[in-house]
This record gives C-alpha cells, structure tokens and sequence, in this order.
C-alpha cells in the first residue's frame, strides 16, 4: 500500500521547526523595524534574507536548532543595541 502523501510532506518534528523558523524570520523583520537610519535598515534586512537564503537547505534537526539558537541570541543583541541607542 502506498502513501497517497507528497513526498514533501513534513512529519510533525520538522513542521514544529519550520515553525519555529518563520517565528524566528519574522521577529528579526519586526525589529528591523525599529531602526532609524534607512541604509542600516535596508543591510540588516538584505543579510537576514542571505542568510535564511543561504541555509535553508539544511535538513539535519540538531544544524537547524543550533542555527535557531544562534538566530534568537543574535535577535536579543539587536534588541538590547537598539533599548541601548534610544536611552
């Protein structure tokens, strides 16, 4: 008996992560937000974009977890930098 499944389908795990992931895209886009200056702006959303670009072939759990865990601390530096400058 075969699937009547896409290969594509993700199992529960890897949409969990990928959900994971959107949060993460979409938080670093809605601090973007908050910066000022145009052109600083504009370089931090165009590396984001690289950067999820560039990984978004990794399919090992364990790569995609670390890289979420680098993604959120690097969200929380943006955050405090950003707390820092309006003070």
């Amino acid at each position: 008996m075969t699937s009547k499944l896409p290969k594509t389908t993700l199992n529960l795990k890897q949409f969990l992560l990928r959900q994971e992931v959107l949060k993460l895209y979409r938080d670093i886009f809605r601090t973007l937000r908050k910066i000022s200056d145009e052109n600083t702006r504009s370089e931090l959303k165009e590396w984001a974009r690289s950067d999820f670009r560039n990984n978004k072939h990794h399919t090992d759990e364990t790569a995609i977890k670390s890289m979420l865990y680098y993604g959120r601390k690097s969200l929380k530096d943006l955050e405090r930098s950003l707390a820092l400058s309006k003070s």
